[in-house]
């Protein structure tokens, strides 16, 4: 049986289905006793980011981890290597919906008129703060970070004029872009986009002192990972002017709750954490990830 905990392409979910059996429950994590009971069960999980494949999970006995998606740190990646529990991230596979989702999001906080919409329902009539708006041609991408997703948003950004300035230290080259230090991205770009994996390095490292050394008016966009940015720094730096804005996909605690720092911010983009995640990519993810499970349980 594979069990599959969060939501995936209903055509690929039937795939496996003539495959084997499935148990297919889109919103298991929210239920963590009823996901430990199941997976005693499950040859193999699939899985996204919410669920947390780790501590006594790993014994239940499955022999792989599909995950809808690239990023790990949800689960214990040393713990499934001491488990002989391989696992399958969806690499590749929603490469462009991020990088799209960075320049587009980019573009929107630039312009800025884009906000006007309740002003205008209201009977007002903004058009001299909405032609105040900014032009993303000539302006600087700084990438902090040059893996596949950073290397199509350098590519896509460069399609409409801009100018790439990237930093990674362990990057051998850099296609597409200048290669500068963390410190000149961060302190000369107008949109600064991130894409690191949150580790004890990267945990927090954009705090006041960095986002109060950036270049007054530039945009941030963390698509990456939650906990790499301090939230409530960059919302001050939003409210007080600062920073020209920000868009987040990605949040220290994830879902949001109530006890968290953005409302009434300026300037600021949340999305649920669907940067990766459009009909097109859903579907090349899910496929995937499908065939490298059945592939490993030799349902190919």
């Amino acid at each position: 049986m594979i069990l599959i905990t969060e939501f995936m392409d209903e055509a690929w979910v039937d795939w496996l289905r003539d495959r084997c059996e499935i148990d297919y429950q889109p919103d298991l994590p929210d239920f963590p006793e009823e996901l430990a009971e199941k997976a005693q069960m499950a040859q193999a999980l699939i899985v996204r980011n919410r669920t947390q494949v780790r501590g006594d999970l790993l014994y239940a006995g499955f022999s792989c981890v599909g995950r809808l998606g690239v990023g790990l740190d949800n689960i214990d990646m040393e713990g499934c290597a001491e488990r002989d529990i391989a696992v399958f991230p969806a690499t590749g596979a929603n490469t462009l919906s991020v990088a799209e989702y960075v320049v587009t999001t980019a573009a929107m906080l630039l312009r800025g008129a884009y906000a006007m919409r309740p002003a205008m329902e209201a009977g007002d009539w903004p058009r001299g703060p909405a032609g105040q708006g900014r032009e993303i041609a000539g302006k600087t991408l700084g990438l902090i970070g040059y893996g596949e997703i950073a290397r199509d948003a350098a590519r896509l950004g460069t399609a409409l004029g801009m100018k790439v300035l990237a930093s990674d230290p362990y990057a051998d080259d850099f296609p597409g872009a200048m290669e500068g230090t963390e410190e000149e991205v961060l302190t000369t770009a107008d949109v600064i986009s991130l894409h690191v994996p949150l580790t004890d390095e990267t945990r927090g490292m954009i705090d006041a002192d960095v986002i109060a050394a950036m270049k007054p008016g530039a945009v941030v966009i963390n698509a990456a990972r939650g906990g790499v940015v301090d939230e409530a720094a960059l919302c001050d730096a939003l409210t007080s002017g600062h920073l020209g804005g920000a868009a987040l996909d990605t949040f220290a605690s994830e879902p949001l709750g109530t006890d968290h720092p953005f409302a009434g911010v300026p300037n600021l983009i949340l999305t649920p954490h669907i940067g990766g995640v459009t009909a097109e990519a859903n579907a090349r993810v899910s496929e995937m990830t499908a065939r490298k499970v059945a592939a490993h349980l030799g349902l190919a």
